[in-house]
Order: structure tokens, then C-alpha cells, then sequence
């Protein structure tokens, strides 16, 4: 008899899927025991499932009041997704450059480890090691910072506190915006130890392993850099300020967010939810109170999102900085896209290119189809679908009364955009294909 043959994986990102929607049938199937539910019975499995996949997907979103709804058991099975999520596409992003690198010819791949000084061309070990090393610090530091103040400033007992401090800390650094307080950071808006150390786990969550890595071994010599590193850097830098200045400005006078607050406050407020749509779910202001005008400039930074091979979502500053400078050079007449004193090669502008459009006709259907099925206007509704795609985890307070058609909507959507630019990305930098000849040129009329 002949043995029985499974399929072959032909690709790598068919296991990364698969693995992600794993986690979140283990995950929907242990949120669904009694002893995760605080009240009789079992949860819903559409509840259930709709968690599990905000967890693992690192999104945040939620459709019922995670603190209240939950068990500690809940709790200890929702943290456990985030962080296998999150370290599971640091690692599969991480890898994929060794996979990418190894499809060069060996010159580019010598020139490639020469320039970057990052990552080995197949040490694959140490970079799941390095991963889990630098993930577990972070957050340690984090947690730390958390444990001291909710146990000083907070009457919290200690063991309660050190269980605040580790949730929030890995929720943080990977992104996911879960909280176990009922108005997510609301109750902290003013204090600074609370907001800056989790400001600066997204952050860092946010500019990927490479970045980390080399940052951590060549700090203090900045003309050494990557050309990754620099854009991930430059772009971070941008949105953040960016990002800021605007939720401040637009918020200042707002009577429902930042109007009552002192001005000192009213900064720290303003940074920490300029930081938030890099991707993580927390809120110190009540975004459904915001200015819609907020809610457009929200809707651009979580779509940006942040740096590539890390915990943040979106189409990633990367692929907006690539076509931001190839913008750039069309409008200066330059034949040729360079950043930072290096020519960029064609072949990523088109990925960047082919990226950001697939994610722009996503967002475009989903949100006409989550109109459809709802009485929510636009700027709702686009608001909901970007932060579920970017897998940020924001909302404007309509997530947890939608029924079941748009919930499986949102599902669908953090799924898709936590797989889907890794995915797509992996797929395109992977194949290659030589064409033998080259057809008629003519040019089209553009505008």
C-alpha cells in the first residue's frame, strides 16, 4: 500500500497562515470553556472567535468589556495570543529577509551583508533568538516601570500589580491594545508613568527586529546604518511629531477630550494618542467624543502604520516612504529613486506600489460593504474598517453593538490585514520570473 502523501507547502506564507488560524481555533475553543466567562455558561462562539482573532492578529478590538466579561483564565488565554502572535510575525518577517536574501545572486547577497551588518544570510536560529530575547527585555522594562506605579499611585497590591503591569506591557510592545480597565487608559490621562512607558513599548513594538537589532549594536554610529534603519527611523520620527501635532491642535478646544485638561495634559494626551494608530488599540481620550476631522487624520496613520518585520500593522512606512520618494523623484524628472545617497531598486517600488493598492481597494470595498449592512455613516464606518485591516484596535464606540454580518466583517478584515501585506509582500519579493523577450513600447496619457 502505497503511503498516504500530504500536501506540499510550496510556500512559506502558506505556513503562516495556517499557523495563525490555528492559534485562533485553539484560541476561540478555550475563550469558549465556562471557566473563561465570569458570568453562567460558556462564551458565544462568534464572541469567542471574534477575541481570539483580535488577540492573535495583535488588533484590539473588542465586542465585549474585556475586564468585566473574562476571567482571569480568559485573560491569561487572551495575553498568551497576543504574545504568540506578535513573536510569531516578528519571527516570519524577521525570516523572510533570510528567505529574500538567499534568492539574490551572491554577489547583491554579499553586498546586502556587507551594507547591513544586521542579519545573517541563514542563520535562522538566531534570529527566532534574538526575536524572543529582545521582545522579553522590552517588555520586562516595561512591566517594570507598570508594576511600581500601579502599586505606589494606585493602592494596587503588589501581586495585582505585577499582573497589570505584565498585561499591559506585552499588550503594549506587541501592539494589541488590550486593557483590563473597562475605559481602556482613560483613568490614567494625565499620568505620565502610565502613558510614556506604554508610548514607549508601541513604539518600539512598532520599528521591527532588524531596526532593534542594529540599533542595539551600532547605536552611536548612525552613518553605519542600514537604509532600512534610516527609513524606518525617518518615517517614525515624521508621524510621530506628526501625528502628535495634529490630534493636539484639533483636540485642544474639543470640550470632550482635551478642552477640561491642564495643558501639561493636555501634551501628554495628545502625544500618547498621536502614538496609538501606529498600531496599538489604546485610548486615553474618548475617540468617539474626537472631532470627525481627527478621525480622517486617525484613519491616515493607521492605514501608514508602522515599520516592517514588527508588531505594527498597516501598509508600513516603509512601503509609504518608497513611494513617497518615488513621487519625489517623478516630480524632479530624476530617471532614478534614491534615499539617503542609494539608488532604489525598481523592482520594490513596484511591490510597494502593487501593496498599497490592493490595501487601498480592501478598505474601499469593505467599508461600502459595512455600510451597507449598517446605519453608519462614512466617517464611522471607515474608521472601524481601517482600524481593523491596520490591526490598531481604535474605535469610535461602535464595535461592540454591531450584529453578527459586520462582526465577521471586522474578523475577516484583521485577518487579512495582519497575513495579508506579510503575505503578499513575501509572495511578490520571492518570485521571480525572467521574461525572454520584450514587447512594443508606447505610452498611455497619465492625467
Amino acid at each position: 500500500m502505497t503511503p498516504r502523501r500530504w500536501p506540499r507547502l510550496r510556500h512559506p506564507a502558506q505556513v503562516v497562515v495556517l499557523g495563525f488560524a490555528g492559534a485562533i481555533a485553539v484560541g476561540t475553543a478555550l475563550l469558549m470553556l465556562p471557566v473563561a466567562k465570569a458570568g453562567p455558561g460558556g462564551a458565544d462562539a462568534l464572541e469567542a472567535l471574534f477575541t481570539s482573532t483580535s488577540s492573535v492578529c495583535v488588533t484590539g478590538l473588542i465586542v465585549v468589556d474585556t475586564p468585566v466579561y473574562w476571567t482571569t483564565f480568559g485573560h491569561a488565554v487572551i495575553l498568551a495570543l497576543i504574545q504568540l502572535g506578535g513573536l510569531g510575525i516578528m519571527t516570519f518577517a524577521s525570516v523572510l529577509v533570510l528567505l529574500v536574501s538567499r534568492r539574490m545572486g551572491l554577489r547583491a547577497r554579499l553586498t546586502a551583508a556587507a551594507e547591513t551588518k544586521t542579519l545573517g544570510l541563514g542563520d535562522v536560529r538566531s534570529v527566532v533568538t534574538g526575536v524572543v530575547k529582545v521582545s522579553l527585555l522590552l517588555e520586562a522594562l516595561t512591566a517594570l516601570f507598570l508594576t511600581v506605579r500601579f502599586a505606589t499611585a494606585y493602592d494596587e497590591s503588589w501581586p495585582r500589580a505585577v499582573w497589570l503591569g505584565g498585561f499591559h506591557a506585552v499588550s503594549a510592545f506587541n501592539n494589541a491594545g488590550f486593557a483590563l480597565f473597562s475605559d481602556s487608559l482613560m483613568g490614567f490621562t494625565g499620568d505620565p508613568w502610565i502613558c510614556l512607558p506604554i508610548a514607549f513599548a508601541v513604539i518600539c513594538g512598532g520599528l521591527g527586529f532588524p531596526v532593534l537589532f542594529e540599533l542595539r549594536r551600532r547605536w552611536n554610529r548612525p552613518r553605519t546604518w542600514s537604509l532600512h534603519t534610516k527609513i524606518v527611523l525617518w518615517a517614525t520620527g515624521v508621524f510621530l511629531v506628526g501625528g502628535a501635532v495634529f490630534v493636539t491642535a484639533l483636540e485642544w478646544t474639543n470640550p470632550r477630550t482635551l478642552g477640561p485638561l491642564a495643558p501639561p495634559a493636555k501634551l501628554l494626551a495628545g502625544f500618547f494618542q498621536g502614538v496609538m494608530p501606529r498600531t496599538a488599540g489604546f485610548n486615553s481620550l474618548d475617540i468617539g467624543q474626537m472631532n470627525p476631522a481627527t478621525w480622517l487624520g486617525t484613519d491616515v496613520l493607521m492605514f501608514i502604520g508602522g515599520a516592517s518585520a514588527g508588531t505594527a500593522g498597516g501598509i508600513k512606512v516603509t512601503t509609504f516612504a518608497v513611494l513617497f520618494f518615488v513621487m519625489s523623484a517623478e516630480i524632479r524628472g530624476e530617471g532614478t529613486v534614491t534615499i539617503f545617497r542609494r539608488r532604489l531598486h525598481h523592482d520594490v517600488q513596484r511591490q510597494a506600489l502593487t501593496v498599497v493598492l490592493l490595501a487601498v481597494a480592501a478598505v474601499a470595498c469593505s467599508t461600502l460593504f459595512f455600510m451597507v449592512l449598517s446605519d453608519n455613516g462614512l466617517d464611522r464606518s471607515l474608521f472601524e474598517v481601517i482600524s481593523a485591516f491596520g490591526t490598531v484596535g481604535l474605535s469610535t464606540g461602535i464595535t461592540d453593538g454591531l450584529p453578527g454580518p459586520e462582526q465577521v466583517l471586522l474578523i475577516a478584515l484583521m485577518f487579512i490585514g495582519r497575513l495579508g501585506p506579510i503575505t503578499v509582500a513575501s509572495a511578490l519579493a520571492l518570485r521571480h520570473r525572467v521574461r525572454l523577450y520584450d514587447l512594443p513600447e508606447e505610452r498611455p496619457v497619465i492625467g
